[in-house]
């Protein structure tokens, strides 16, 4: 396991800045649920995004957002309505099971609950070679296991009788890491890892992840509501609201910088951002901006985000805002993008 991940690392460190770069690729993704009286769910609508290789890309929106459906729906649990997802130039809802299974070793998911995850019955090191049993490498787990284990904190031989029950929720997590990470993913999809933790032992994990990110050489799609944690760990970060992708840059400019209203209300929501009253008023005392979100059984037309934004037209609700380019490396789904003027921003 060692030389082969020391290889892979060189990999990850040194990525190709061509097509390659791009290691995961959702297009057109739609994931909708019937419900009963002929209704159905507008999970995820239709939305394009990319994901380099090395990086974190953070996914933040409120809950029923359709944050972790997403990250399901890459996964293939379930495969998606219609759209593709794209991993390493092979489009995983076309596969059979069969060719499908064959890639999820490369493809693995931290999920949201740390103790409903794991097996109640089973010991640690079983829980976390299992995976390896299940693709015919069992001779190995006797090396592996420990490896995995003492690289996320635990130590093997305390751990070798302990069952989950056994463990607190970061320490049952910490087993997570490791059973997603025994079989050298090249992508690991976090969904809302320290969402059910402690403050203290969510710094913790998210050292942890950090850590197992550059020694792994791995690529992270981290999924969250918080957006102080997404902060700290991404990279990029993609901004969601019912369903769709709203906002999407680097994590400095965003957050101190947003141009979309629903990406500006959350980061004037956050009162550890320094500098929040600079963000503009107009949308920090806007009564419609702090409703709930609508049904995603029937959503707004056009701009979703329209019935909770102070600076919605009629166009907002007679047309669908494209994803586009406002600034460099910045994009943003809306027909009035707030755009501050500064000397470098020529043309805006």
């Amino acid at each position: 396991m060692t030389a082969a991940r020391t290889d892979r690392q060189s990999e990850a460190r040194v990525p190709d800045r061509t097509e390659g770069d791009v290691v995961l690729r959702l297009e057109d993704l739609v994931v909708e649920f019937p419900v009963g009286g002929g209704q159905t769910v507008h999970a995820v609508s239709g939305i394009d995004l990319e994901v380099r290789r090395g990086e974190t890309l953070g996914l933040v929106g409120e809950s029923g957002c359709g944050k972790s459906t997403t990250g399901r729906a890459i996964m293939q649990l379930p495969r998606p309505t219609s759209g593709s997802v794209v991993f390493e130039g092979r489009d995983l809802t076309t596969l059979s099971a069969r060719e499908l299974r064959e890639l999820r070793p490369k493809l693995q998911m931290i999920f949201q609950d740390p103790i409903s995850s794991l097996n109640p019955r089973r010991r640690i090191p079983d829980i976390v070679g299992d995976p390896l049993v299940v693709w015919g490498r069992a001779a190995d787990r006797a090396e592996v296991v420990p490896e995995v284990l003492a690289a996320v904190g635990l130590d093997p031989e305390q751990v070798a009788d302990r069952r989950p029950h056994q463990f607190s929720g970061g320490q049952c997590q910490r087993v997570s890491i490791a059973r997603a990470l025994v079989l050298e993913p090249e992508v690991l999809i976090c969904d809302e890892p320290v969402s059910a933790l402690d403050v203290s032992v969510q710094a913790q994990i998210l050292n942890l992840l950090e850590d197992m990110k550059r020694r792994y050489g791995l690529t992270l799609v981290f999924i969250a509501h918080d957006l102080g944690v997404v902060r700290n760990i991404s990279d990029r970060v993609a901004v969601m609201y019912l369903g769709r992708i709203c906002e999407l840059g680097t994590t400095e400019a965003l957050f101190d910088d947003p141009v979309h209203p629903y990406t500006r209300l959350l980061v004037s929501s956050i009162p550890s951002i320094e500098a929040v009253h600079d963000l503009g008023t107009d949308l920090e005392q806007a009564d419609r901006g702090r409703g709930e979100m609508p049904s995603p059984i029937n959503p707004p037309s056009g701009c979703r985000f329209r019935t909770r934004c102070p600076l919605a037209t009629e166009r907002c609700a007679a047309e669908v805002p494209p994803m586009r380019e406002v600034k460099p490396g910045r994009f943003a789904a809306c027909h009035h993008p707030i755009l501050r003027q500064s000397p470098d921003d020529e043309g805006d």
